[in-house]
């Protein structure tokens, strides 16, 4: 398999790890978007989050609530975004969760086209 994230857990390619597990290795991003970006990155080759089983999802879970007091002691942190893509804007298609240490005046944003945004009640009645 061709995976980058596979390699990193196998030891072929190296990463800066800052936790492992039986189930997950958590690793700081090489293109990190603030002091701390992070990687929960599960051992086994999951495409995607339609992959995770509830067991992993949840030690996941465990995991970032273990992990944030650590960013805020040590790396002052004041927030935290986690985030996950899927399919368009999956770099790396295999499953792994960003973890963003947020610092007041980071300037991180998450943008979007307004112009092509469709009405909220538009979007609602598709929805529902």
């Amino acid at each position: 398999m061709d995976c980058l994230f596979c390699k990193i857990i196998n030891g072929e390619i190296p990463s800066k790890t800052i936790y492992e597990d039986d189930l997950v290795k958590v690793f700081l991003d090489i293109n990190p978007n603030s002091n701390g970006h992070s990687l929960i990155v599960p051992k086994k080759h999951l495409r995607d989050f339609r992959e995770l089983d509830d067991e992993l999802l949840l030690h996941i879970h465990k995991l970032i609530n273990k992990l944030y007091p650590i960013y805020k002691e040590k790396l002052h942190c004041e927030g935290l975004t986690i985030c996950n893509n899927t399919e368009l804007g999956q770099e790396v298609k295999h499953f792994h969760v960003h973890l963003i240490p947020r610092y007041p005046n980071d300037e991180i944003k998450m943008l979007s086209n307004k112009d092509i945004l469709l009405d909220l009640d538009e979007i609602q009645s598709k929805l529902s």
